[in-house]
């Protein structure tokens, strides 16, 4: 809870910053990131768990309303382009009843799961593309706007669709 509660403080911070203010805004993204890389930039709105299983290399570039629920880490190669409402999702529910809820001091509780994301170095994410779980993604890859991607992709290929697939190789 303490990680949790840190990041939504900081999280306000960062999202109620103001444009005139780049050196806060790099600190507070230091602050609440594990690794922000010289030159990262992150366009507030953003919005996530903990931050600090959030891992930018240098140059990585996020536009506005990017949400990624970092239960696991997320790793963003150098150079790396995400457009505008990209989800990245390291953290998911489970899809059994029985393993998802359980009571406790009858209440309910709630079990997710989480595996790694990894987005290689020069990649170029379009527009509301949503990231699951366990996902890595190749050098120099790009992943069309809208699209699903469920399963890794290979270095150096365009990829779109619903659930994501290679197109052709770039």
């Amino acid at each position: 809870m303490a990680r949790h509660t840190k990041a939504r403080r900081l999280l306000k911070a960062y999202n109620a910053s103001d444009t005139e203010e780049p050196e806060a805004r790099v600190q507070i993204l230091s602050d609440l990131l594990g690794t922000c890389g010289p030159g990262a930039w992150m366009e507030p709105p953003f919005c996530c768990d903990y931050g600090d299983n959030i891992h930018l290399d240098a140059g990585v570039f996020v536009n506005f309303n990017c949400t990624m629920l970092d239960g696991d880490q997320i790793l963003i190669g150098e150079d790396t382009l995400l457009g505008p409402s990209i989800h990245i999702y390291a953290t998911s529910q489970l899809i059994q009843a029985e393993e998802r809820i359980y009571i406790e001091d009858s209440l309910p509780k709630y079990r997710t799961s989480a595996q790694p994301v990894t987005i290689g170095k020069r990649v170029w994410i379009g527009g509301d593309a949503i990231i699951l779980p366990g996902v890595e993604i190749g050098d120099g890859t790009t992943v069309g706007a809208g699209s699903i991607v469920t399963q890794s992709l290979p270095a150096r290929v365009f990829a779109a669709g619903n659930p994501c697939r290679t197109v052709r190789e770039l």
